[in-house]
């Protein structure tokens, strides 16, 4: 596992399309570890199961871009609907309605206030 969206089988680095969860350096503003949480999360839906990715066309930080399921569940749909990820809709906007319902329902990310990974990599990444 590299983190949140990102994990690696046999030797090749995939990116979840679609998605982009928080860095693993990404602290909400109550203090939640949400990176940490994040690629927990994904190591918990992806352990003991069969992973196939799909490659995408395209590449993102040398990773392939590729939709990835685990025993048949789609790991983007399932990160972004735990509230663990938002929907990335410059990739895709397929996990919109997942992300509006975790808001809803106050899950993960949405229920610390974090900010999107986007937004706090303007601010802090460097």
């Amino acid at each position: 596992m590299i983190d949140g969206d990102s994990l690696q089988i046999d030797g090749k680095k995939y990116r979840l399309n679609g998605i982009d969860a928080p860095e693993m350096e990404q602290i909400c503003p109550d203090g939640w570890p949400a990176g940490h949480e994040a690629r927990h999360y994904l190591e918990q839906l992806v352990r003991g199961k069969q992973v196939v990715c799909i490659p995408l066309v395209g590449k993102r930080n040398d990773e392939i871009l590729a939709l990835c399921r685990a025993d048949g569940v789609d790991l983007s749909g399932a990160m972004v609907t735990a509230g663990q990820a938002f929907a990335f809709v410059p990739y895709s906007a397929q996990y919109i309605a997942q992300e509006a319902a975790a808001a809803n329902m106050g899950r993960g990310v949405h229920a610390h206030r974090c900010a999107a990974p986007w937004e706090w990599r303007a601010r802090f990444a460097r």
